[in-house]
Parts: C-alpha cells; structure tokens; sequence
C-alpha cells in the first residue's frame, strides 16, 4: 500500500463527507513519497480554529506522521467546503534546506 493510500485510510476516522490526498513529492527535492496535501472536509471540524483541526487530523495519522516529510492540511467544515469549493494551489517548491549553507 503507498503512503498515499495509508494517509487516506488513517483519516477516514474523520468521517470525511470530502477526502482528497495528493502525493505532490515530484515538487520537491527530497524524493518519493514524502509530501503531501490533504484536503479534508469534515462535519468533525465544526466549531474548531485552524490548530485544533490540524491536531485531530495529527492525532488520526498518528505513527504515519513521522514516516514522510511534509502534509499540508487544508480543513473545512461541509458549509465551509460549499462556499469555497477548491483548495488553494500549493506554491512551487523553491528548494533548499534550513541545513543549507547561505
């Protein structure tokens, strides 16, 4: 089973009315199955700020979070989902490491 597919499995616990996961790894530098974007849309996250929805997803994924190197979260409630529609675009990687010299 990819990363992808195991991300997608541990965040059904969420109930996701919406669930879409992307392996965006071929945007950066540091190989195969290391980042990713979730976009999760939740009854679940109703009534919580940005923090308190990023720690449930956290909590669902549990183990998995130290096995790839980045997720970007984009969380919404379904009324939230309707109004917007899409996630933003996720920026293009500019490279690089804070271990870089400069």
């Amino acid at each position: 089973m990819s990363m992808r597919d195991r991300i997608q499995s541990a965040l059904g616990v969420l109930e996701p009315q919406h669930l879409d996961v992307l392996d965006e790894s071929h945007m950066h530098s540091r190989g195969q199955e290391t980042h990713y974007k979730a976009v999760i849309v939740s009854p679940v996250f109703a009534g919580l700020n940005a923090v308190k929805r990023h720690q449930k997803v956290y909590a669902s994924l549990g183990d998995l979070m130290g096995q790839f190197h980045a997720l970007a979260l984009h969380t919404y409630t379904p009324e939230e989902w309707a109004q917007q529609g899409q996630a933003p675009e996720s920026p293009t990687c500019r490279g690089g490491s804070m271990h870089d010299l400069h």
